[in-house]
């Protein structure tokens, strides 16, 4: 999965909103192939491991908190250097600070309702993607 594959999460306020079709119309018109995908409503403990990493930050609970508070979708991307890009094409966490055409800056509410996540290495896109989809659930190629 290095460098070709990385893991994104549209986020329950993009769902709430009606916004998750034209985010996946965004990634996909940036050059990124869906290998996986799944619709699902994340419990707490699942969004409590997910996110571990930020235990010790002030603002873990309430990411678990609107994490668990709708509907997400989690999707396995592929093109060259996927982590990268997906991180070009979303933009900065704050929707303020997103460059032009981003899908934060076009459809995130702020910088915790911020639309989307996105892996932030090779080796957490990989570990991510494993958390929501067996080997046999990416399609190969």
């Amino acid at each position: 999965m290095a460098g070709r594959r990385t893991l994104t999460i549209v986020k329950p306020d993009a769902f709430a909103n009606g916004k998750a079709g034209l985010i996946i119309a965004l990634l996909e018109k940036s050059g990124f192939v869906i290998k996986a995908s799944r619709v699902m409503h994340l419990t707490q403990a699942q969004a409590g491991e997910f996110y571990a990493v930020h235990k010790e930050r002030g603002f873990y609970p309430e990411l678990v908190e609107f994490m668990t508070s709708g509907p997400c979708m989690p999707l396995v991307l592929e093109r060259d250097d996927a982590v990268a890009t997906l991180r070009t094409v979303i933009g900065a966490t704050d929707p303020a600070e997103a460059a032009e055409g981003t899908v934060r800056k076009l459809y995130a509410e702020s910088k915790g309702r911020n639309a989307i996540h996105a892996s932030d290495s090779d080796e957490n896109a990989e570990r991510e993607a494993r958390f929501f989809f067996a080997e046999a659930d990416v399609l190969a190629g």
